[in-house]
């Protein structure tokens, strides 16, 4: 099963902000960071733990949309009792992390770089630590927290992301059954259909790979009667 890509668009900013949890700071920009060319999505939520010189560390990650669905799997899953929750997440070109009190760049960002070393998009990773009596230095907490992260990705069930792109058809009401009929052959969705006493409107959403054979089939199907186009060229008259 193959999940859809819409790629955002944003210049590259970055700045720190609070947010409805007293108890964070976070790192917010919208460059992405260097991901392999195959991006994957969870299926669904996975958990991962281990004990560190006697800290115990959770990882727990979840497919997520949008950052308020982010914002809110932290709100869930994360333990205000426990010495730190530290998180990342990376949505399409928007990314952010946070180290919840341990040192700058210890926590947060190699949480991050587990993300983009897994190759998955669309996903929050939390990682809450339970402080055991003995420090790890810089070192040991990028490691724990990285290596807690990635583990948690490398177990959890994953998809390919596909890039999808959009397509408008106006057509004659003799072909419409027809055309509706041939969509799930080229992977496309109906997004919305309108009508008026000339015929009728499609908008569909399909994997941007078969741009090229949806067009052709439609204009084939139809005897060159319907008019195909993408929503950057606008209606082909």
């Amino acid at each position: 099963m193959d999940i859809p890509l819409r790629l955002p668009t944003g210049t590259h900013v970055a700045h720190r902000e609070r947010r409805s949890l007293a108890w964070y700071r976070a790192g917010v920009f919208r460059s992405p960071p260097r991901m392999s060319e195959s991006l994957h999505v969870l299926v669904a939520a996975c958990r991962h733990a281990q004990d560190i010189r006697k800290s115990r560390f959770l990882a727990q990650a979840a497919p997520v949309q949008t950052a308020v669905q982010a914002m809110a799997f932290l709100q869930e899953v994360a333990d205000p009792a426990a010495t730190h929750n530290c998180w990342a997440y990376r949505i399409g070109q928007d990314y952010r992390f946070n180290d919840d009190g341990e040192p700058g760049g210890t926590a947060g960002r190699p949480i991050l770089q587990a993300i983009e070393g897994a190759g998955v998009d669309r996903v929050m990773v939390v990682v809450t630590r339970w402080y055991g009596g003995i420090k790890l230095g810089a070192g040991g907490l990028v490691r724990a927290y990285g290596g807690t992260s990635a583990e948690c990705l490398r177990l959890a069930e994953r998809v390919p992301l596909v890039a999808m792109a959009r397509l408008g058809v106006r057509c004659n009401f003799a072909d419409l059954p027809l055309l509706k009929a041939r969509c799930p052959a080229w992977d496309a969705r109906i997004e919305r259909e309108t009508f008026d006493a000339g015929g009728a409107t499609l908008e569909l959403e399909l994997p941007a790979g078969r741009l090229d054979e949806a067009r052709a089939r439609i204009v084939d199907l139809t005897r060159g009667q319907a008019r195909v186009w993408q929503p950057d060229e606008g209606p082909q008259v």
